[in-house]
């Protein structure tokens, strides 16, 4: 299996480009040894970022991934994200508190504002300073942040500080590149790809399992190719099968053709003005 490339954060840490999502998980008591396993799995394979946030199955996926890295945390980046609700000076630093204990560890690697919300980003950012300063955090960043967003968080105090910006990006969405991605990359700010596969709708486009039949590969892996190819983008696709994640590690191996490149931007077109943020 080719190794999988990696990023580099603005603190000299360097993380795998495909990570591990957890969007949705721990949310069923009985797929939750499914769920850790397929965790575990992704660590075997290079896979060693896992993405997780308070939100999801209100601290259900922090319990799960806590679960699957027990014994192992040096070898993870550990990524959760905090409410905007919860997002004042002292609440960044009690939402922290709650998320750590939920899995089991003393550290975050990366604490990331979920979406903007009514607190001053001076306030959410003063928080964040303070648990890296206390070493509950390795770093910050944020989520759902747009260009105007990011210019005006680095202008506050201590906002050139932020180490990353997890948006929605895959082949179907590819607003950010017009000026949001070409504006992290100067900076050296990576960006996380979450719906990488948009929740699995890429893995039907007609020109995406064309493309991967040629290379005897998933549509998926070829979707993933497409991301692993842009500078200082992570890819975090979630998956609940041990199967699917050996399958998005594989995505490192393919190589496409110019020519095939030119197709998926014919069949997915790049943004020619700029567009609002989409979500999910």
């Amino acid at each position: 299996m080719a190794e999988i490339p990696t990023v580099a954060l603005p603190g000299g840490a360097t993380v795998p480009a495909i990570g591990l999502g957890t969007w949705m998980m721990g949310e069923d008591p009985a797929k939750a040894q499914i769920e850790i396993e397929s965790l575990r799995r992704g660590l075997d394979l290079g896979m060693t970022l896992i993405d997780t946030a308070e939100m999801y199955g209100e601290g259900g996926a922090e319990k799960i991934t806590g679960a699957a890295i027990e014994g192992r945390r040096d070898e993870v980046f550990l990524v959760s994200k905090v409410y905007p609700w919860n997002a004042s000076r002292q609440g960044v630093v009690e939402a922290c508190e709650r998320s750590l204990k939920r899995l089991k560890t003393d550290r975050l690697d990366l604490y990331l504002l979920h979406w903007r919300g009514e607190h001053p980003l001076a306030e959410t950012v003063a928080g964040f300073e303070a648990l890296r300063q206390s070493g509950k955090i390795g770093a910050w960043g944020v989520s759902n942040f747009h260009l105007d967003d990011m210019q005006e968080l680095t202008a506050v105090p201590g906002g050139e500080n932020c180490a990353a910006n997890q948006v929605l990006f895959n082949l179907s969405r590819r607003g950010i590149e017009y000026d949001l991605l070409p504006w992290c990359q100067e900076r050296g700010i990576p960006v996380m790809a979450y719906s990488p596969i948009e929740q699995g709708r890429l893995a039907k486009s007609p020109e995406l399992i064309r493309i991967a039949k040629a290379y005897q590969a998933t549509p998926a892996q070829v979707a993933l190719a497409f991301l692993l190819e842009r500078d200082g983008v992570i890819a975090i696709p979630k998956s609940a099968s041990p199967h699917r994640v050996e399958e998005n590690a594989e995505a490192a191996e393919l190589d496409l053709s110019d020519d095939d490149w030119l197709a998926l931007d014919a069949a997915f077109p790049p943004p020619e003005r700029k567009t609002p943020l989409e979500m999910i």
